[in-house]
């Protein structure tokens, strides 16, 4: 505290409110100092300036994570202090809040609303803020051509004191997610120069943590390791929630990688412990896939059980918030363009009401104009209504199916396969329940690519719906594995169709310009007869004997039977995870 109390003696209160915010990034731990030292000063200022000194504490408790106070502190100054550029600048920070919170409608309405008004943002600050965050939004999205555009909007129009560090940090994030970057790509060392000569270690960092996301996808996990050795006392210094936790993942990740099962536990543990209680997230997935393939490893069947539940709750639940936030920008963008025609409507009423005054004084051929006219309004509006239930439909229908082989997704397959076999469970009828899983896909993937890889999984797809019926359920449950629900269908015609499928696959390597590209796959079959209707002990006795399949050999099929104890399928074999 007396160190900040030396730095800035002499400095009115708006000054060192302007500097204060300057520090949040670049120097974290002296912006904290001069914060505390700004509310010993609150009772000598301005409404103006504690205005200002809230949209401060609302921006470091966005920081630290601390949502439900950030989103109090800021809507406050954004209902309350009447001040244009404060009302901008915590408008941008609440719309990130929401997104990182789940809220993803309310801060896609927020961006569309912040976008609208941007050319009318006369502060350089406000809109580069506004540029970053609904960037950012777009890259949530999976819009990532239109985040890559907003992230270089903020290159060419840097507010004074700000470099090029934050707007090349948002890019490389955007290009990594959408597969454009390796570890030697240039636009890595070219950010985290403009980052260090910016004094900006929070940004450093996040580059840094994405090269090592890299580094891990192209399997240099000793590299990952050092990377993040070095990183780790900036990232303990400028503590992000989501850096230490990215950090202690990747570190896991790297160990596991490498054999160092001991060090793996002990980092995939630590990132759990730090999580915030009911946290949904793929950092957090990944960490149990980790603690999982450890206990799997050292067989120990209970902790390995445990920990694939806990894996596939928080797979699933990243898969429905990638969905959700999908469906929450396509809301957003129907509302928009219904707002839109509502515009247009009400202009076109304005102008008929102005064509009625001056056709009153006309003939009868010009009142039929005048209907004509109001004929092609209604025919346009009908139109637009039209086109809008339309994309609706479409973004329905989007929501349901996967989009890479068309089939039905993950969620929409779980959903229908319950309803199904209650339906069928009051029939008392019988239905067979089919896990399919390509033998040795990454290595396809490493070997040819992923463009190949792509085109496996839809050819798979289509191999699989040839001996089908209309009523059967067909979905790609996520990765190489598929599941199919054959309602009506026996074990042992299940088991069949099951053979078939195999058998099919075998039979027909997938083409790509001449070239014949060879793969089998891994089956698990569980039936009502012996499994029940209950579809999480159909899925966990098919993937029991899923895994069976693959510790036997690959290539095959396996049926579950009565007898069999579903734990012994999580002991380490041949089988892939």
């Amino acid at each position: 505290m007396q160190t900040a109390l030396a730095v800035a003696p002499e400095l009115s209160v708006a000054a060192l409110l302007t500097q204060t915010e300057s520090l949040r990034t670049s120097d974290h731990p002296r912006f904290l100092r001069l914060l505390e030292m700004l509310h010993q000063q609150a009772s000598g200022m301005s409404a103006h300036e504690r205005w200002q000194l809230r949209y401060l504490d609302g921006w470091e408790a966005s920081f630290r994570g601390d949502y439900a106070n950030a989103d109090t502190l800021l809507r406050d100054v954004i209902g309350h202090s009447g001040d244009a550029v404060l009302v901008t600048k915590a408008s941008a920070m609440l719309m990130n809040d929401m997104g990182s919170n789940k809220r993803y409608e309310e801060a896609f309405e927020l961006a569309n609303r912040l976008t609208a008004d941007l050319p009318r943002t006369q502060d350089k600050l406000a809109r580069f803020l506004v540029l970053f965050y609904v960037s950012q939004q777009f890259r949530r999205a999976g819009q990532y051509d239109l985040a890559a555009v907003y992230a270089r909007d903020m290159m060419q129009a840097l507010p004074p004191g700000e470099t090029s560090c934050k707007p090349q940090t948002m890019l490389i994030s955007v290009l990594y997610e959408n597969h454009k970057l390796t570890s030697s790509s240039p636009e890595l060392q070219q950010g985290i120069d403009a980052c260090q000569a910016a004094g900006e270690p929070v940004y450093s960092d996040t580059i840094w943590l994405v090269q090592d996301s890299i580094y891990l996808d192209e399997g240099q996990p000793d590299k990952a390791i050092a990377l993040l050795n070095r990183i780790a006392p900036s990232i303990r210094a400028n503590p992000s929630y989501y850096h230490m936790q990215d950090a202690r993942v990747q570190l896991a990740q790297a160990y596991w990688k490498l054999g160092d099962d001991g060090k793996a536990n002990a980092a995939a543990l630590a990132a759990l412990a730090a999580s915030h209680p009911g946290d949904i997230d793929v950092t957090l997935r990944d960490a149990y896939e980790v603690l999982y393939r450890v206990a799997k490893k050292r067989r120990n069947a209970s902790a390995a059980l445990n920990y694939y539940e806990h894996y596939a709750v928080q797979n699933l639940g990243h898969l429905n918030d990638v969905s959700a936030r999908t469906l929450a920008y396509d809301v957003a963008q129907q509302r928009m363009l219904a707002q839109k025609l509502e515009t247009e409507k009400l202009s076109r009423q304005n102008n008929i009401l102005r064509l009625q005054q001056t056709l009153a004084r006309k003939t009868i051929e010009t009142g039929r104009l005048y209907i004509a006219l109001l004929l092609m309004a209604l025919a346009s509006v009908i139109f637009w209504l039209l086109r809008i239930k339309r994309s609706q439909l479409h973004f329905k229908r989007q929501a349901r199916l996967d989009g890479l082989t068309g089939i039905f997704n993950h969620q929409h397959f779980i959903s229908e396969a319950q309803r199904a076999l209650h339906l069928l469970e009051r029939r008392q009828g019988a239905a067979c329940l089919v896990f399919i899983d390509l033998d040795h896909f990454k290595q396809i993937n490493d070997t040819h690519g992923h463009a190949i890889g792509d085109a496996l999984l839809k050819h798979t797809a289509g191999l699989c719906k040839q001996p089908l019926r209309a009523n059967d359920l067909f979905g790609r449950l996520g990765g190489e594995e598929f599941g199919i629900l054959l309602l009506g269908c026996l074990h042992d015609q299940g088991l069949a169709i099951a053979h078939c499928i195999r058998a099919a696959m075998e039979a027909t390597p997938l083409d790509m310009d001449g070239r014949a590209i060879a793969f089998s796959a891994s089956i698990g079959v569980a039936s009502t007869q012996s499994s029940g209707f209950g579809l999480q002990r159909l899925c966990r006795e098919a993937d029991g004997a899923l895994y069976k399949a693959k510790r036997s050999g690959r290539n095959r099929v396996v049926a579950h039977t009565a007898h069999e104890d579903p734990i012994k399928h999580l002991q380490p074999g041949n089988a892939d995870p």
